[in-house]
C-alpha cells in the first residue's frame, strides 16, 4: 500500500473524517431511527412464528404443485396460513394458526390430500403450544440479560465504566434497529433469530473493543499534552482503526450474504434463512454504530470530566493565542538589524537596476569621456580648416 493510500492517510489522522467532532448530527440520526424503530414495534408489532405463538406445522411434498397452490389449499381447507416456505427440493413447510382439536387436523390434512389427488400419510404435522413459546421468550430474556451483564462486568475490569457504558449503549442500538427492521419489513421472528441477535451482539462487542483499545492507547496521559484534546484523541483512534472496522465488516458480511442469497434464495434451503437474516442486518447495523455511536458517546461521557474540561479549554486557549501571534507577524513584518524591513534593500536596489536599464531596442549609451570616433588618416570629424 502506497504512503499515499487512504488507509495510511486515515491512520496518521490526514483523511479529515472528523466522526467524533460530528457526535450531535449522529445522536440525531441515531434518535431518528431509534424512534421509528419503536414505532414500528409498538404499532405494527412482530410477526411471531408459531414457536412463539403457538401453532401448526405442515410438511407437504413440493410435487404436489406450486407453494402458492399449497397455501390456497390450506385456506381453503378453513385454516389462516401464517407462513410458507420451501425446504430444499423436497417438501414445503405450512404453518397455521394453533388447532387443538386433533379431529379438526385429521380434516384439514384430508382436504388438502384430496384437493392434490395424494395419500394422507404424505402430509405430516406436528403442532407448538403457546406455553413452549413463552417459555422460548423467557430464556431468549434471560440470555440476553445475563450477555449485556457480562459484557458490562468485563469493560468496566478492561477499560473504565465510561466505556462500558457506551459499548451497551451501542449494543442497545443494534438490537433496536435490527428489531425495527424486522418489525417494518414483516420478516418472522423464530428461535434462529434469537439465536442470530445474540450473535451479532458478539460481533458488534468485538469491533467496539477494538475500536476502544485504540482510543484508551490514544489517549493515555492526554492531560500531560499541550496538542490534543480527548475528543480529537479518540476520533484519530477511530480514523486509525475506520479501514479495519470496515474490512471487518465486509468480510463477515460476504459469507453471511452467501448464506442468505444462495443458500437460502437460490437453493432453497429455507431453515437458513431466519438465521442469514438477522446476521446479516444485524452486521451492517453494527458497523454503523461500531463507527458512527460507540466512540461518539465514549466522548461525550469524557467531556464532562472537570480534568478534561480544563485540558480542553488550555488547548483551545493557546490556538487561540497563537493565532492571534500570527496574525499580528503577518500585520507587523520583520525588522533586520538596521531596522529596515527585511526584504526592503533588495526591493530598492531592484527598483533603481530597472530604472537604469536601457529600453527594449535602444542603442546604448555612451561611456563617459568617450568621443566620435576619427576618420581615416586618423583626422578627427570636426570642423577643422580645410586646405
Amino acid at each position: 500500500m502506497s504512503a499515499s493510500g487512504i488507509a495510511a492517510r486515515l491512520y496518521r489522522g490526514e483523511a479529515g473524517v472528523d466522526i467524533v467532532g460530528r457526535r450531535k448530527v449522529w445522536f440525531i440520526v441515531a434518535g431518528v431511527a431509534i424512534a421509528i424503530a419503536i414505532a414500528s414495534m409498538l404499532v405494527r408489532g412482530f410477526t411471531l412464528g408459531i414457536e412463539f405463538e403457538g401453532g401448526n406445522q405442515y410438511n407437504v411434498p413440493v410435487k404436489v404443485g406450486t407453494l402458492d397452490q399449497v397455501e390456497q389449499a390450506f385456506t381453503d381447507a378453513g385454516v389462516s396460513v401464517k407462513t410458507g416456505q420451501t425446504v430444499g427440493d423436497s417438501q414445503y413447510i405450512i404453518k397455521t394458526e394453533l388447532i387443538n382439536d386433533a379431529a379438526r387436523q385429521t380434516e384439514i390434512k384430508d382436504s388438502v390430500a384430496k384437493h392434490f389427488n395424494i395419500d394422507t400419510s404424505q402430509i405430516s404435522d406436528s403442532a407448538v403450544s403457546t406455553s413452549w413459546g413463552g417459555q422460548v421468550t423467557n430464556k431468549a430474556a434471560l440470555s440476553l440479560a445475563i450477555f449485556l451483564a457480562a459484557v458490562l462486568v468485563y469493560l468496566i475490569a478492561r477499560f473504565e465504566w465510561r466505556m462500558a457504558a457506551a459499548a451497551v449503549a451501542s449494543l442497545l442500538l443494534d438490537l433496536i434497529l435490527t428489531g425495527g427492521v424486522y418489525s417494518l419489513v414483516g420478516f418472522e421472528v423464530t428461535p434462529s433469530t434469537v439465536i442470530g441477535f445474540l450473535t451479532i451482539l458478539g460481533f458488534a462487542l468485538y469491533d467496539v473493543v477494538v475500536v476502544f483499545d485504540k482510543v484508551q492507547e490514544n489517549t493515555r496521559g492526554i492531560t500531560g499534552s499541550s496538542t490534543m484534546t480527548y475528543s480529537e484523541a479518540a476520533n484519530l483512534a477511530v480514523n486509525q482503526t475506520l479501514m479495519r472496522s470496515i474490512n471487518t465488516g465486509l468480510v463477515a458480511l460476504l459469507p453471511v450474504g452467501g448464506l442468505l442469497f444462495i443458500g437460502a434464495g437460490l437453493l432453497g434451503a429455507g431453515t437458513l434463512k431466519d438465521l442469514g437474516l438477522v446476521l446479516f442486518i444485524g452486521m451492517g447495523v453494527a458497523v454503523y454504530s461500531s463507527i458512527f455511536f460507540a466512540t461518539p458517546v465514549l466522548a461525550e461521557l469524557k467531556s464532562r470530566e472537570p480534568r478534561l474540561q480544563q485540558h480542553a479549554n488550555r488547548i483551545q486557549n493557546k490556538r487561540v493565542a497563537q493565532a492571534k501571534e500570527q496574525a499580528q507577524r503577518a500585520k507587523s513584518p520583520a525588522l533586520d538589524s538596521d531596522g529596515v524591513p527585511v526584504g526592503a534593500k533588495a526591493a530598492v536596489e531592484r527598483s533603481e537596476l530597472a530604472g537604469a536599464a536601457p529600453r527594449p531596442g535602444a542603442r546604448p549609451a555612451a561611456r563617459p569621456g568617450q568621443g566620435k570616433r576619427p576618420r581615416a588618416g586618423g583626422r578627427p570629424s570636426g570642423g577643422g580648416a580645410r586646405r
